[in-house]
């Protein structure tokens, strides 16, 4: 997709495992989402969030089950994601500030009270957007135990939040 909203696909070299009828690339807000080697199941697209020199690179993933090509309106809401990242960022933090405090996160007083800190433990994050239009935000750094090793993840519905748990290989 253009930054001003149109669809852009483009095709390139074909890597093994990767279905030659789906595009190669797909251009969203000036993201530029590759194509991945994924089971024949699904279609998933990765790119990372221009970013200025010596940041923390920010990624993207699109996702189509069953693997097809994204639909326009898939492309719309993942442009919206894009375009409002920051905020949605924001919003994800500050519902964890909240939500992990719950007693069935199981935190500890450490960690309950980094959750009063200005800068939440929670670093380098992801979107993913799935054809049916949910999407998530993965923080994968952070000092807390629930999401060691593979983050934090906050569920969206739209453009709030509604979920959130820690991605720990105990859970």
């Amino acid at each position: 997709m253009t930054d001003n909203g149109a669809p852009t696909r483009s095709s390139g070299a074909e890597e093994p495992g990767v279905d030659a009828r789906l595009p190669a690339t797909v251009r969203i807000a000036g993201v530029v989402l590759r194509r991945m080697e994924s089971p024949p199941s699904l279609a998933c697209w990765t790119g990372y969030f221009p970013e200025p020199k010596g940041a923390v690179e920010t990624g993207m993933s699109l996702v189509i089950e069953p693997a097809a090509p994204p639909e326009e309106a898939t492309l719309h809401f993942a442009h919206d994601v894009v375009s409002h990242f920051d905020v949605f960022v924001d919003q994800a933090l500050e519902y964890c500030r909240t939500r992990l405090r719950e007693s069935h996160f199981e935190l500890t007083t450490e960690e309950l009270s980094w959750l009063d800190l200005p800068e939440l433990p929670l670093a380098v994050p992801e979107a993913t957007v799935w054809a049916d239009q949910t999407w998530a935000i993965r923080f994968t750094e952070s000092r807390l135990r629930l999401a060691d090793p593979y983050g934090i993840l906050v569920t969206f519905d739209g453009r709030q939040p509604v979920d959130v748990e820690g991605l720990d290989d105990e859970r």
